[in-house]
């Protein structure tokens, strides 16, 4: 296999206490991986008059995928251009339940499912405003059978679905569901019931694609009445896709269902870039205290190596993992445990037989 090439922003906050050791420990796995670390926040601004300047673009751009930990600001043009600029429009957040995680349900042995967000348009556009830029266009709401202009001072969102977001976004999930091997079903989930013009059309061509899948089973629910199901029976999902704010929420309403987003991996898949991040924030409030959990991290750097073709170091890693969380010797504390992060990643070599 060639030599890839990884783009890292190590993140904001805590985030670096759990990216810098991955990596290191990826490259004691001797992989044909190269590490670069384009200039971000601050310092690029400083050396160079932009906090992302066409210098980190080009590193990323010439990157075979990017690994990219939690920001609280530094790294938000990076994580734009990522987004939208390399127009990665499906995330992909797994949830599976491993032995040892300390989940708040009775019976979470069987719980495996991925949700795949639609990751560019709906209200996350920033198409947002006063009310008074939409006077001109005299809308009417025909439930509270009032104009809009008559409403008095307020600020408007507007949520965006296309045909061509919503297709590829949906393709992507069927063709997941065929590679999972699992139950071989995909989910579709929206407010379609009050908002038909738009969730509506999500579903519409959610059933167009499904055509396309004669082998894979299709259902949709409204997106209150999936959160529902999702709670009081998560194993009857496989694949769930949904449009971006959706997904941005229930996807953390999933991790709660194993345990919490110290345990959330994701994906960001585009036609031909992709890049991973956990699903949590920079945890300032535990930042230097060497105890924030780094298995969302590692499983995001799994996916990665999985995208790169480099699925036995992936599977390894996460094999590695299940052990450790199996004989409950070496838990982080937001699981229970009273592992430091230096501990769990000393333990994780041990594990993999690095040390």
């Amino acid at each position: 296999m060639s030599r890839k090439t990884v783009a890292v922003f190590p993140g904001d906050d805590a985030s670096p206490e759990v990216m810098h050791p991955t990596v290191e420990l990826l490259e004691k796995l001797h992989l044909p991986i190269d590490f670069v670390y384009p200039m971000v926040g601050n310092e690029a601004l400083a050396a160079h008059g932009s906090r992302f300047p066409e210098t980190s673009k080009a590193q990323v751009d010439e990157a075979d995928a990017t690994f990219f930990g939690s920001t609280s600001g530094q790294s938000t043009e990076a994580l734009f251009y990522l987004r939208w600029g390399k127009q990665t429009y499906a995330n992909l957040r797994p949830c599976q339940f491993r032995p040892g995680y300390r989940s708040p349900m009775a019976n979470p042995e069987n719980i495996d499912f991925v949700v795949v967000r639609e990751n560019l348009e709906d209200l996350y556009l920033g198409l947002e405003g006063d009310l008074t830029d939409l006077a001109g266009l005299n809308l009417y709401s025909k439930h509270a059978k009032t104009a809009l202009k008559d409403m008095g001072a307020g600020r408007y969102a507007i949520k965006v679905i296309t045909e061509v977001g919503s297709e590829r976004v949906i393709r992507f999930a069927f063709e997941l569901a065929r590679k999972r091997g699992g139950q071989r079903k995909v989910t579709l989930t929206s407010k379609y019931n009050m908002l038909a013009k738009a969730d509506g059309y999500f579903r519409e061509i959610g059933f167009e694609v499904a055509k396309d899948y004669p082998d894979i089973a299709f259902e949709t629910f409204i997106v209150d009445d999936f959160l529902c199901r999702m709670i009081t029976n998560p194993c009857a999902l496989d694949v769930v896709v949904m449009p971006n704010l959706y997904g941005d929420i229930m996807s953390d309403g999933a991790a709660g269902l194993i345990g919490g987003l110290g345990l959330a991996p994701s994906g960001c898949y585009g036609a031909d870039y992709a890049y991973f991040e956990s699903a949590h924030g920079t945890a300032p409030d535990i930042q230097g205290q060497n105890i924030i959990n780094p298995t969302a991290t590692l499983l995001s750097a799994s996916m990665m190596l999985s995208y790169l073709g480099l699925d036995d170091a992936a599977n390894t890693i996460e094999a590695g993992i299940s052990r450790l969380y199996a004989a409950g010797q070496c838990l982080p504390v937001d699981q229970g445990g009273t592992a430091t992060t230096s501990a769990f990643f000393q333990a994780l070599d041990g594990a993999l037989g690095l040390t």
